[in-house]
């Protein structure tokens, strides 16, 4: 019933966000000569903070028509290139000439986690400057009708190892977050089956591979409730009318809450912040807070069997790290991965992955050869600075791209050898 209450509540606090939207604009029109008075200043922005609090924010664009290659800035098309019911697989196809040697191909794969693919958008501007970049773009399950069937964390490995077929050989993958234990597990499982669309290399970005390594907040919520107390507490079903009616999920709108009360203190600063950016009319400040909880109110629901197997998996049984993951009915087994290089990158300041906790993928892969793995812990970022932001551009980015073309079968003669300079590499 809690998500048709909040449903009922959106949908009656429409006509009152259709008249602030109204006020909105009549004290904000340069027309109205109060627009340019304190008064009318405080008035409109107090308009458009509560208009945005209480808005439903829809799936952003990625937004990227162009990239700069080789120093010349060249058109990017984005194309849905393989299609299943809850993922579609984007490719950023650059228009480069056809007798240039080819970019490394990098299968990015986002966090189902609550946002959307979009949040990866920095990940993806940095990276197609020097590879030919896909991302998988996961679907809001509230939007998937029911007789489409479950979506659990085995299909989300299943997919995975789809798409890297449809690629083919010769891809390296890169895993933000939460989708590492699921690529990993690809991984081995293909790598098991001498399966000759391996990828090359595998990066792994934050991820929680093994989080009884300094447990965060977010594990230690995880490892102090049974399974049961998360499907009686967070799983809804979607109520009509919309697509995905009757269908078992996590909310968006929990996940959301989970999110911000988090670092509470901090949005509300942000959006008092905002509030004065408005009233003083700093517009450029006032932007970039609409542009940063354009992106981050904007949420989407997992399916419910999605949602508990990995906590089930990844939180409370630690299955990856022990060797005790099942892919199905087949083991995983991270010692069968032989011939894939392996990064592993984390964020000093990581306050949902620790520090530690990727790296875990080292010991595991212990069939690996020294030669092809690389660990780096990037100085001074969180969670969000090891995928985002000025410190990824300038020295994570360049790592992976220098990564994937040293151990590119297609390039490995003419690689530059790897970055190490700044940060802590191993």
């Amino acid at each position: 019933m809690f998500y048709q209450l909040y449903e009922l509540n959106h949908a009656a606090m429409a006509p009152l966000r259709a008249s602030t939207e109204a006020m909105r604009f009549f004290y904000s029109n340069p027309l109205n000569p109060l627009s340019q008075t304190p008064l009318g200043r405080s008035v409109s922005a107090s308009l458009e903070v509560f208009e945005r609090a209480t808005r439903r924010y829809g799936k952003p664009e990625f937004g990227l028509p162009t990239t700069t290659v080789d120093g010349h800035t060249v058109k990017v098309t984005e194309k849905v290139v393989w299609s299943k019911p809850f993922c579609n697989l984007l490719h950023f196809e650059r228009a480069l000439p056809a007798s240039r040697v080819p970019d490394p191909r990098i299968l990015i794969v986002a966090p189902m986690s609550g946002h959307y693919a979009t949040l990866l958008r920095g990940t993806v501007e940095a990276l197609m400057q020097g590879a030919d970049v896909y991302i998988t773009d996961w679907q809001d399950a509230r939007n998937v009708p029911i007789t489409e069937g479950t979506f659990d964390l085995d299909d989300y490995i299943d997919y995975v190892i789809e798409m890297l077929h449809h690629l083919g050989p010769d891809t390296h993958v890169v895993a933000v977050c939460q989708p590492s234990v699921p690529v990993l597990a690809a991984v081995a499982v293909m790598d098991a089956a001498n399966d000759p669309f391996v990828p090359s290399s595998m990066t792994l970005m934050g991820g929680p591979i093994d989080t009884r390594i300094n447990p965060t907040a977010v594990n230690q919520l995880a490892q102090d409730r049974p399974l049961k107390w998360f499907k009686d507490n967070v799983i809804m079903t979607v109520p009509w009318p919309l697509a995905g009616f009757m269908r078992p999920v996590y909310p968006g709108f929990l996940q959301l809450s989970g999110f911000m009360s988090m670092n509470l203190d901090r949005h509300l600063i942000a959006h008092k912040e905002f509030y004065e950016h408005l009233v003083k009319n700093d517009g450029e400040s006032a932007e970039k807070h609409r542009d940063f909880y354009d992106e981050y109110l904007a949420v989407m629901d997992l399916t419910a069997e999605f949602y508990l197997q990995t906590v089930d998996t990844v939180f409370i049984k630690h299955a990856l790290p022990k060797g005790e993951m099942m892919h199905r009915t087949n083991p995983v087994d991270t010692k069968a991965i032989k011939n894939v290089a392996l990064l592993t990158i984390e964020g000093e300041n990581d306050d949902i992955s620790g520090v530690g906790q990727t790296h875990a993928a080292q010991t595991i892969c212990s069939s690996i050869p020294a030669e092809m793995r690389m660990h780096y812990v990037q100085p001074d970022v969180g969670h969000y600075g090891v995928f985002n932001g000025s410190r990824f551009r300038r020295e994570i980015a360049p790592r992976i791209l220098s990564f994937t073309r040293e151990h590119s079968k297609a390039l490995r003669k003419n690689a530059p050898p790897r970055v190490i300079k700044g940060g802590k590499s191993g």
